[in-house]
C-alpha cells in the first residue's frame, strides 16, 4: 500500500526547495554560489536560516524510507536499475544535454561577482564542458542519492538477516529524539576550515557521509510503522519545540553564512534541524497521508521532474535581471518566485515530449509517468 504521506510531503518539501534557491540566489550573507544582495540588511534572508538546516536531510530520510518500501516490492536488480536511469542518466547525460545552459549562467554569475570574465579566451569546447560540469547544481542531491542507493545494496548484503532493521523498529519516541546526535556527527564529517582552491568546498557542498546517515536513518528506523505512530502522536510539541529552537537561532546567529560547517555544526542548528525533520514527518503522517486535489496528485508525480529542471530559471532570470535590468528588489524577487513556479512545471511538460530528451534530462522512458 503506498504511502501518500512521503508523496505529499516530498512535494511541498521540494517546493520550499524552490522558494529557498530564490532567497539564495540573492542572498547577502555571503552563500556561496548566489550573484549576491542589494546592499544593506536583507531580513527576506530568514529564510535561508529557517530552512536550510532540515528540508535536504528531510529528503533524505524520505528517500531512505521509501527505498525499504520499494525493495520490499521489488528485487534489488529492478530497484537499482529503475535508481540508476531515474538519477544517474539525468546527473550525467543530463548535464551535457540540457544543464549545461543553467552552467551558462552559473559561470557568467561566478565572474560578475569577482569582477573577471574566468573562461575568457577559452576555446568553445572547453566552455562548453565547463558549462556541462557548473550546471550540475541542486543535481548533486541525486548524484549522492544514487551513490546511497549502492551503498545501500552493499549495508544489505551485510544485514542479509535484517537483524539491524529489526533493532531499529523497537526505538520509542526518547531515542528518536535522541537519535539527532547523528545529525551533529554527521556534521563533523566536513571540513570545519575548507582551503581555497581546493576540492574541500566541492566535499562540503555534497557531505556525503551527513546525507548518508539521513538515507540509512530513514531505511532502518523510520520505515517502520510504530516509529511512525510515535511521531505521529507526538508531532505537535515536536513542532512547537522546533519552531521555538529555530527562531532562537534565527534570532542569535542573522548575519552569518548559514551554509558554513562551523555554523551547521553549532548544537542549536543541530537540535533545531533534527526537531524539525521529525516534527514534519510526524505531521504528514498524521494529517496528509491522502491526495485530495488534482494539484496534490500532480505535484506527486512531478515534484522529481520539477526539481531537477528548476534551476535553470533561478539562474538565467536572476542573473539576467540583476545584470541587465534596474527593477527594484522587491520586483525581482516576485518575478523570479512567480517564475520558478509557472515556468518549471511548463518546462517538465515540454521537455516530456521529446522522447530522448526526456530519457536524458528526466530519467523517464514513456511519455506518461505511472504513479
Amino acid at each position: 500500500m503506498r504511502k501518500h504521506w512521503i508523496d505529499n510531503l516530498r512535494w511541498v518539501t521540494v517546493l520550499l526547495v524552490l522558494f529557498y534557491h530564490v532567497i539564495y540566489y540573492y542572498n547577502g550573507k555571503g552563500v556561496v554560489g548566489g550573484i549576491g544582495g542589494f546592499g544593506g540588511p536583507q531580513y527576506q534572508d530568514f529564510v535561508m536560516y529557517l530552512l536550510y538546516p532540515w528540508f535536504m536531510p528531510l529528503l533524505f530520510l524520505l528517500a531512505g524510507i521509501s527505498a525499504r518500501y520499494a525493495l520490499d516490492a521489488h528485487s534489488e536488480k529492478e530497484w537499482f536499475q529503475s535508481r540508476t536511469r531515474k538519477l544517474l542518466v539525468p546527473a550525467t547525460i543530463g548535464l551535457f544535454v540540457f544543464q549545461w545552459i543553467a552552467g551558462y549562467f552559473n559561470t557568467h554569475t561566478l565572474s560578475y561577482t569577482n569582477g573577471i570574465d574566468m573562461l575568457a579566451d577559452t576555446p568553445g569546447i572547453i566552455k562548453y564542458v565547463a558549462w556541462s560540469l557548473s550546471g550540475t547544481g541542486p543535481l548533486w542531491f541525486i548524484q549522492d542519492l544514487w551513490l546511497f542507493s549502492l551503498v545501500l545494496l552493499l549495508v544489505r548484503k551485510v544485514d542479509a538477516q535484517d537483524r539491524f532493521y529489526g533493532f531499529c523498529g523497537k526505538m520509542g519516541l526518547a531515542g528518536i529524539i535522541l537519535l539527532g546526535v547523528l545529525y551533529w556527527l554527521g556534521t563533523r564529517t566536513l571540513i570545519m576550515n575548507p582551503r581555497p582552491d581546493s576540492l574541500d568546498g566541492l566535499y562540503n557542498g555534497y557531505k556525503p557521509f551527513f546525507y548518508l546517515l539521513f538515507f540509512l536513518s530513514g531505511y532502518f528506523v523510520f520505515s517502520h510503522e510504530n516509529v511512525l505512530t510515535s511521531l505521529r502522536k507526538g508531532w505537535i510539541p515536536l513542532m512547537v519545540c522546533a519552531v521555538a529552537s529555530g527562531i532562537t537561532l534565527l534570532i542569535t546567529t542573522f548575519g552569518e553564512d548559514n551554509t558554513t560547517p562551523v555554523y551547521l555544526s553549532s548544537p542549536l542548528n543541530c537540535v533545531y534541524g533534527w526537531l524539525m525533520c521529525l516534527a514534519m514527518i510526524g505531521w504528514f503522517a498524521a494529517c496528509f497521508d491522502d491526495r485530495k486535489s488534482k494539484f496534490a496528485d500532480y505535484m506527486c508525480r512531478n515534484s522529481f521532474a520539477i526539481y531537477v529542471v528548476h534551476y535553470i530559471i533561478i539562474s538565467g532570470l536572476g542573473y539576467s535581471m540583476k545584470v541587465y535590468t534596474t527593477l527594484p528588489p522587491v520586483a525581482m524577487y516576485v518575478l523570479l518566485t512567480v517564475a520558478v513556479f509557472t515556468l518549471s512545471p511548463l518546462l517538465v511538460e515540454l521537455i516530456r515530449r521529446i522522447p530522448v530528451i526526456r530519457w536524458c534530462v528526466l530519467g523517464e522512458k514513456t511519455k506518461q509517468i505511472k504513479n
